[in-house]
Protein backbone atom coordinates (compact mmCIF):
# COMPACT_ATOMS: atom_id res chain seq x y z
CA UNK A 1 0.00 0.00 0.00
CA UNK A 2 1.88 3.20 -0.95
CA UNK A 3 -0.51 6.61 -0.23
CA UNK A 4 1.51 8.94 -2.08
CA UNK A 5 -0.45 7.27 -5.13
CA UNK A 6 -3.63 7.60 -4.37
CA UNK A 7 -5.76 10.39 -3.75
CA UNK A 8 -9.05 11.24 -1.40
CA UNK A 9 -12.50 10.51 -3.51
CA UNK A 10 -14.60 12.59 -1.03
CA UNK A 11 -15.98 15.35 -3.36
CA UNK A 12 -16.26 18.11 -0.61
CA UNK A 13 -12.34 17.48 0.35
CA UNK A 14 -10.11 20.39 -0.68
CA UNK A 15 -7.21 17.69 -1.66
CA UNK A 16 -9.93 15.67 -3.80
CA UNK A 17 -8.16 14.20 -6.84
CA UNK A 18 -4.14 14.95 -5.95
CA UNK A 19 -1.12 12.90 -5.46
CA UNK A 20 1.74 12.80 -3.96
CA UNK A 21 0.74 15.91 -1.55
CA UNK A 22 1.26 14.21 1.45
CA UNK A 23 -2.27 14.34 2.38
CA UNK A 24 -2.93 10.55 2.34
CA UNK A 25 -1.87 8.21 4.95
CA UNK A 26 -2.37 4.27 5.81
CA UNK A 27 -5.18 3.93 8.22
CA UNK A 28 -5.77 0.30 8.59
CA UNK A 29 -3.60 -2.14 6.69
CA UNK A 30 -5.34 -5.15 7.27
CA UNK A 31 -8.54 -3.66 5.64
CA UNK A 32 -6.87 -1.92 2.91
CA UNK A 33 -8.20 1.51 3.67
CA UNK A 34 -6.15 5.05 3.66
CA UNK A 35 -7.26 7.86 5.20
CA UNK A 36 -7.40 11.42 4.07
CA UNK A 37 -5.41 14.00 6.20
CA UNK A 38 -7.22 17.04 4.66
CA UNK A 39 -10.56 16.21 5.35
CA UNK A 40 -9.63 13.17 8.22
CA UNK A 41 -12.03 11.20 6.57
CA UNK A 42 -11.08 7.14 6.09
CA UNK A 43 -11.68 5.64 1.98
CA UNK A 44 -10.98 1.82 0.73
CA UNK A 45 -8.25 1.34 -1.51
CA UNK A 46 -10.76 -0.43 -3.87
CA UNK A 47 -12.25 3.42 -3.90
CA UNK A 48 -12.96 3.44 -7.94
CA UNK A 49 -11.93 0.54 -8.85
CA UNK A 50 -14.05 -3.04 -10.50
CA UNK A 51 -13.45 -4.60 -7.22
CA UNK A 52 -15.08 -1.77 -4.86
CA UNK A 53 -17.81 -3.61 -2.18
CA UNK A 54 -17.19 -6.60 -4.59
CA UNK A 55 -18.19 -9.89 -2.55
CA UNK A 56 -16.58 -12.40 -5.26
CA UNK A 57 -12.77 -12.36 -4.83
CA UNK A 58 -10.50 -10.13 -6.92
CA UNK A 59 -8.69 -13.33 -8.66
CA UNK A 60 -11.91 -14.46 -9.81
CA UNK A 61 -13.09 -11.73 -11.59
CA UNK A 62 -9.76 -11.18 -13.06
CA UNK A 63 -9.73 -14.72 -14.60
CA UNK A 64 -13.35 -13.93 -15.99
CA UNK A 65 -13.12 -10.56 -17.36
CA UNK A 66 -10.47 -11.57 -19.89
CA UNK A 67 -12.77 -14.16 -21.02
CA UNK A 68 -15.81 -12.01 -21.38
CA UNK A 69 -13.03 -9.33 -23.61
CA UNK A 70 -12.00 -12.13 -25.96
CA UNK A 71 -15.43 -13.25 -26.59
CA UNK A 72 -15.88 -16.16 -24.72
CA UNK A 73 -19.52 -16.57 -24.51
CA UNK A 74 -21.43 -16.13 -20.41
CA UNK A 75 -23.05 -19.63 -20.63
CA UNK A 76 -20.23 -21.56 -20.56
CA UNK A 77 -18.45 -18.93 -17.83
CA UNK A 78 -21.60 -19.84 -15.84
CA UNK A 79 -20.95 -23.33 -16.56
CA UNK A 80 -17.38 -23.28 -15.75
CA UNK A 81 -17.79 -21.17 -12.50
CA UNK A 82 -21.16 -22.17 -11.42
CA UNK A 83 -22.03 -18.14 -11.06
CA UNK A 84 -25.39 -16.44 -11.44
CA UNK A 85 -25.85 -14.82 -15.27
CA UNK A 86 -26.64 -11.96 -13.62
CA UNK A 87 -23.47 -11.79 -11.58
CA UNK A 88 -21.88 -11.97 -15.06
CA UNK A 89 -23.60 -9.42 -16.10
CA UNK A 90 -22.97 -7.21 -13.24
CA UNK A 91 -18.99 -7.33 -14.40
CA UNK A 92 -19.60 -7.35 -17.40
CA UNK A 93 -20.61 -3.98 -16.55
CA UNK A 94 -18.78 -2.83 -14.10
CA UNK A 95 -15.99 -3.23 -16.45
CA UNK A 96 -17.19 -1.87 -18.73
CA UNK A 97 -17.62 1.68 -16.85
CA UNK A 98 -14.30 1.40 -15.87
CA UNK A 99 -12.93 0.85 -19.04
CA UNK A 100 -14.86 4.31 -19.73
CA UNK A 101 -13.11 5.90 -17.05
CA UNK A 102 -9.79 5.01 -17.95
CA UNK A 103 -10.08 5.69 -21.44
CA UNK A 104 -11.46 9.23 -20.87
CA UNK A 105 -8.29 9.76 -18.31
CA UNK A 106 -5.31 8.65 -20.01
CA UNK A 107 -6.58 8.67 -23.71
CA UNK A 108 -8.42 11.27 -24.16
CA UNK A 109 -5.09 14.12 -23.52
CA UNK A 110 -4.40 15.79 -26.66
CA UNK A 111 -1.91 14.42 -28.59
CA UNK A 112 -0.51 14.17 -32.32
CA UNK A 113 -2.51 11.57 -34.14
CA UNK A 114 -1.31 11.94 -37.58
CA UNK A 115 -3.89 10.03 -39.42
CA UNK A 116 -7.17 8.66 -38.44
CA UNK A 117 -9.83 6.47 -39.80
CA UNK A 118 -13.47 5.90 -39.20
CA UNK A 119 -16.36 4.13 -39.51
CA UNK A 120 -19.64 2.65 -38.88
CA UNK A 121 -20.89 -0.99 -37.86
CA UNK A 122 -24.33 -2.37 -37.92
CA UNK A 123 -25.12 -4.39 -34.80
CA UNK A 124 -28.22 -6.22 -34.07
CA UNK A 125 -30.03 -5.58 -30.87
CA UNK A 126 -33.91 -7.15 -29.92
CA UNK A 127 -36.29 -5.56 -31.36
CA UNK A 128 -34.18 -3.99 -34.10
CA UNK A 129 -30.66 -2.25 -34.94
CA UNK A 130 -28.54 0.29 -34.00
CA UNK A 131 -24.97 1.46 -35.19
CA UNK A 132 -22.01 1.94 -33.83
CA UNK A 133 -19.31 4.10 -34.78
CA UNK A 134 -15.00 3.58 -34.53
CA UNK A 135 -12.19 5.98 -35.03
CA UNK A 136 -8.44 4.67 -34.79
CA UNK A 137 -5.01 6.38 -34.74
CA UNK A 138 -3.20 4.37 -37.86
CA UNK A 139 0.40 4.69 -36.99
CA UNK A 140 -0.18 3.34 -33.03
CA UNK A 141 -3.55 1.18 -33.68
CA UNK A 142 -4.76 3.07 -30.67
CA UNK A 143 -8.69 2.88 -30.57
CA UNK A 144 -9.57 6.41 -29.62
CA UNK A 145 -13.42 6.01 -28.82
CA UNK A 146 -16.33 4.94 -30.18
CA UNK A 147 -20.32 5.79 -30.46
CA UNK A 148 -23.20 3.62 -30.05
CA UNK A 149 -26.58 5.53 -31.56
CA UNK A 150 -29.62 3.57 -33.47
CA UNK A 151 -29.98 5.78 -36.21
CA UNK A 152 -26.67 6.04 -38.22
CA UNK A 153 -27.23 9.65 -38.40
CA UNK A 154 -25.32 12.57 -38.40
CA UNK A 155 -24.90 13.16 -34.50
CA UNK A 156 -23.89 9.58 -34.38
CA UNK A 157 -21.31 11.17 -36.09
CA UNK A 158 -20.60 14.51 -34.36
CA UNK A 159 -20.26 12.47 -31.30
CA UNK A 160 -17.51 10.58 -32.47
CA UNK A 161 -15.49 13.33 -34.33
CA UNK A 162 -16.07 14.59 -30.55
CA UNK A 163 -13.73 12.42 -29.62
CA UNK A 164 -11.21 12.59 -31.88
CA UNK A 165 -11.19 16.13 -31.42
CA UNK A 166 -10.64 15.92 -27.63
CA UNK A 167 -7.66 13.22 -28.82
CA UNK A 168 -6.12 15.11 -31.27
CA UNK A 169 -3.45 18.10 -30.77
CA UNK A 170 -3.72 21.43 -32.77
CA UNK A 171 -1.23 19.46 -35.43
CA UNK A 172 -1.41 18.55 -38.84
CA UNK A 173 -4.33 15.68 -39.59
CA UNK A 174 -5.31 13.86 -41.67
CA UNK A 175 -9.10 12.08 -41.47
CA UNK A 176 -10.09 9.16 -43.62
CA UNK A 177 -13.97 7.87 -43.28
CA UNK A 178 -15.52 6.04 -45.33
CA UNK A 179 -18.15 7.59 -48.10
CA UNK A 180 -21.07 8.41 -45.67
CA UNK A 181 -21.86 12.09 -46.17
CA UNK A 182 -22.45 12.62 -42.46
CA UNK A 183 -19.01 12.65 -41.95
CA UNK A 184 -17.75 15.89 -44.07
CA UNK A 185 -20.25 18.29 -42.13
CA UNK A 186 -19.54 16.36 -39.02
CA UNK A 187 -15.73 17.17 -39.33
CA UNK A 188 -16.32 20.89 -40.76
CA UNK A 189 -18.61 21.52 -37.82
CA UNK A 190 -16.91 20.28 -35.05
CA UNK A 191 -12.95 20.99 -35.24
CA UNK A 192 -13.48 24.62 -34.80
CA UNK A 193 -12.73 26.81 -32.17
CA UNK A 194 -14.10 30.01 -31.07
CA UNK A 195 -12.28 33.15 -31.58
CA UNK A 196 -12.73 35.18 -28.62
CA UNK A 197 -12.55 38.91 -29.37
CA UNK A 198 -13.83 40.61 -25.95
CA UNK A 199 -16.86 41.76 -27.31
CA UNK A 200 -20.41 40.66 -26.47
CA UNK A 201 -22.50 37.87 -28.38
CA UNK A 202 -21.03 34.31 -29.32
CA UNK A 203 -18.05 34.43 -31.26
CA UNK A 204 -17.66 32.94 -34.02
CA UNK A 205 -15.82 29.85 -34.88
CA UNK A 206 -12.81 29.34 -36.09
CA UNK A 207 -12.19 26.02 -38.33
CA UNK A 208 -8.73 24.15 -37.25
CA UNK A 209 -5.76 24.48 -39.98
CA UNK A 210 -3.89 21.24 -41.79
CA UNK A 211 -7.33 19.54 -40.98
CA UNK A 212 -7.03 16.90 -44.48
CA UNK A 213 -10.01 14.61 -45.33
CA UNK A 214 -10.01 11.82 -47.90
CA UNK A 215 -12.35 9.32 -48.06
CA UNK A 216 -12.35 5.97 -49.36
CA UNK A 217 -15.45 4.56 -51.23
CA UNK A 218 -15.91 1.02 -51.96
CA UNK A 219 -18.62 -0.21 -54.39
CA UNK A 220 -20.34 -3.88 -54.00
CA UNK A 221 -22.00 -6.23 -56.44
CA UNK A 222 -23.86 -8.93 -54.93
CA UNK A 223 -22.04 -9.08 -51.92
CA UNK A 224 -18.48 -8.46 -53.55
CA UNK A 225 -16.63 -5.09 -54.08
CA UNK A 226 -16.01 -4.23 -57.56
CA UNK A 227 -14.48 -0.64 -57.26
CA UNK A 228 -12.82 1.45 -54.68
CA UNK A 229 -12.35 5.39 -55.03
CA UNK A 230 -10.55 7.42 -53.06
CA UNK A 231 -11.81 11.06 -52.97
CA UNK A 232 -9.89 13.61 -51.42
CA UNK A 233 -12.46 16.34 -50.16
CA UNK A 234 -10.19 18.90 -48.25
CA UNK A 235 -5.93 19.37 -49.01
CA UNK A 236 -3.91 18.92 -50.85
CA UNK A 237 -2.64 15.57 -52.49
CA UNK A 238 1.43 16.45 -51.68
CA UNK A 239 0.53 17.16 -48.36
CA UNK A 240 -2.25 13.63 -47.47
CA UNK A 241 0.59 12.08 -49.23
CA UNK A 242 2.74 13.14 -46.66
CA UNK A 243 1.00 12.08 -43.70
CA UNK A 244 -0.02 8.54 -44.79
CA UNK A 245 3.26 8.05 -45.76
CA UNK A 246 4.49 9.34 -41.98
CA UNK A 247 1.61 7.11 -40.89
CA UNK A 248 1.40 3.55 -42.63
CA UNK A 249 4.77 3.48 -44.57
CA UNK A 250 4.26 2.25 -48.10
CA UNK A 251 0.95 2.15 -49.88
CA UNK A 252 -2.25 3.78 -50.53
CA UNK A 253 -4.87 5.50 -48.95
CA UNK A 254 -7.26 2.27 -47.77
CA UNK A 255 -9.97 1.37 -44.89
CA UNK A 256 -7.20 -1.68 -43.73
CA UNK A 257 -6.25 -0.58 -40.16
CA UNK A 258 -9.90 0.36 -39.45
CA UNK A 259 -10.91 -2.84 -40.88
CA UNK A 260 -8.61 -4.91 -38.83
CA UNK A 261 -10.27 -3.07 -35.97
CA UNK A 262 -13.83 -3.95 -36.91
CA UNK A 263 -13.01 -7.51 -37.03
CA UNK A 264 -11.98 -7.56 -33.76
CA UNK A 265 -14.78 -5.90 -32.22
CA UNK A 266 -16.79 -8.68 -34.13
CA UNK A 267 -14.83 -11.17 -32.91
CA UNK A 268 -15.22 -10.82 -29.56
CA UNK A 269 -18.36 -9.11 -29.26
CA UNK A 270 -21.24 -11.45 -30.21
CA UNK A 271 -24.24 -9.57 -31.36
CA UNK A 272 -21.28 -7.94 -33.83
CA UNK A 273 -21.08 -10.82 -35.37
CA UNK A 274 -22.43 -10.68 -39.46
CA UNK A 275 -24.70 -13.48 -38.88
CA UNK A 276 -25.31 -15.26 -35.39
CA UNK A 277 -28.66 -15.28 -32.83
CA UNK A 278 -26.80 -13.01 -30.13
CA UNK A 279 -29.43 -10.07 -30.08
CA UNK A 280 -28.10 -6.95 -27.42
CA UNK A 281 -31.45 -6.12 -24.99
CA UNK A 282 -30.46 -2.74 -24.55
CA UNK A 283 -27.88 0.26 -26.19
CA UNK A 284 -26.09 0.52 -22.58
CA UNK A 285 -24.78 -3.11 -22.93
CA UNK A 286 -23.27 -2.18 -26.13
CA UNK A 287 -21.58 0.64 -24.69
CA UNK A 288 -20.19 -1.22 -21.89
CA UNK A 289 -19.55 -3.67 -24.41
CA UNK A 290 -17.41 -1.32 -26.53
CA UNK A 291 -15.68 0.51 -24.05
CA UNK A 292 -14.49 -2.99 -22.33
CA UNK A 293 -12.80 -4.80 -25.41
CA UNK A 294 -11.27 -1.24 -26.99
CA UNK A 295 -9.27 -0.74 -23.06
CA UNK A 296 -8.65 -4.78 -23.13
CA UNK A 297 -7.14 -4.20 -26.86
CA UNK A 298 -5.22 -0.59 -26.12
CA UNK A 299 -3.87 -1.32 -22.94
CA UNK A 300 -3.27 -5.38 -22.37
CA UNK A 301 -3.05 -6.69 -26.44
CA UNK A 302 0.67 -6.30 -27.88
CA UNK A 303 -0.96 -6.60 -31.65
CA UNK A 304 0.85 -8.59 -34.38
CA UNK A 305 -0.06 -5.33 -36.51
CA UNK A 306 3.15 -3.10 -34.13
CA UNK A 307 5.93 -6.25 -34.74
CA UNK A 308 8.00 -3.46 -36.49
CA UNK A 309 8.16 -1.43 -33.30
CA UNK A 310 9.16 -4.47 -30.85
CA UNK A 311 7.96 -7.30 -29.39
CA UNK A 312 5.21 -7.29 -26.79
CA UNK A 313 4.18 -3.67 -27.80
CA UNK A 314 0.70 -2.88 -26.65
CA UNK A 315 -0.99 0.71 -28.55
CA UNK A 316 -0.83 1.90 -25.53
CA UNK A 317 3.14 2.00 -25.13
CA UNK A 318 3.32 2.85 -29.06
CA UNK A 319 1.30 5.88 -28.28
CA UNK A 320 3.47 6.86 -25.36
CA UNK A 321 0.43 6.57 -22.02
CA UNK A 322 2.25 3.47 -20.49
CA UNK A 323 6.17 2.55 -20.56
CA UNK A 324 4.64 -1.62 -19.95
CA UNK A 325 1.96 -3.57 -21.25
CA UNK A 326 -0.95 -3.77 -18.41
CA UNK A 327 -2.41 -6.99 -17.34
CA UNK A 328 -6.34 -7.22 -16.71
CA UNK A 329 -5.50 -6.69 -13.13
CA UNK A 330 -3.98 -3.95 -13.68
CA UNK A 331 -6.83 -2.08 -15.94
CA UNK A 332 -9.91 -3.22 -13.67
CA UNK A 333 -7.49 -2.10 -10.28
CA UNK A 334 -6.30 1.41 -12.14
CA UNK A 335 -8.03 4.32 -9.70
CA UNK A 336 -9.15 7.12 -11.82
CA UNK A 337 -8.53 10.34 -10.44
CA UNK A 338 -11.78 12.46 -9.49
CA UNK A 339 -12.02 16.33 -10.53
CA UNK A 340 -10.07 18.62 -8.74
CA UNK A 341 -11.93 20.58 -5.90
CA UNK A 342 -13.34 23.65 -6.83
CA UNK A 343 -13.39 26.82 -4.10
CA UNK A 344 -17.55 27.05 -3.65
CA UNK A 345 -18.83 30.21 -5.19
CA UNK A 346 -20.31 32.74 -2.90
CA UNK A 347 -21.01 36.49 -2.54
CA UNK A 348 -19.23 38.57 -0.35
CA UNK A 349 -15.46 38.11 0.57
CA UNK A 350 -14.16 34.61 1.35
CA UNK A 351 -12.77 33.58 4.86
CA UNK A 352 -9.37 33.21 5.60
CA UNK A 353 -9.74 29.53 6.19
CA UNK A 354 -11.21 29.33 2.65
CA UNK A 355 -8.35 31.61 1.75
CA UNK A 356 -5.96 29.00 2.98
CA UNK A 357 -7.59 26.25 1.29
CA UNK A 358 -7.58 27.61 -1.72
CA UNK A 359 -3.38 28.77 -2.04
CA UNK A 360 -2.80 25.16 -0.48
CA UNK A 361 -4.77 22.89 -2.91
CA UNK A 362 -5.58 25.38 -5.56
CA UNK A 363 -2.55 26.84 -6.63
CA UNK A 364 -2.58 27.40 -10.40
CA UNK A 365 -5.70 25.86 -10.82
CA UNK A 366 -7.59 28.48 -8.62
Amino acid sequence: MDPTTTCCPNRTCPARGQTGQGNSGIHARKEQRFICHACQKPFSARKGTVFYRLRTSAETVVIVVPWLAHGCPRHAIVAAFGCDERTIAAWWARSGRQGQAVHESLVEPPRDLGQVQAEEIRVKKQGGTVWMALALMVKTRWWLGGEVSEPCALPLIRRLIAHVKRCAARRPLLICPDGLVSYIRAMRETLRDPMHTGQGGRPRRRPWRHVLIAQVIKRYERRRGVETERRLVDGTPARVETLRRRAQGDGVINTAYRERLNATFRERFAPLARRCRARAHHTLTLQQGLYLIGTVDNFCTPPARLAHAGRGITPAMAAGITDHGWSVRDLLSFQVPPPRWTPPTQRGRPSQALKRLIERWCGDHG
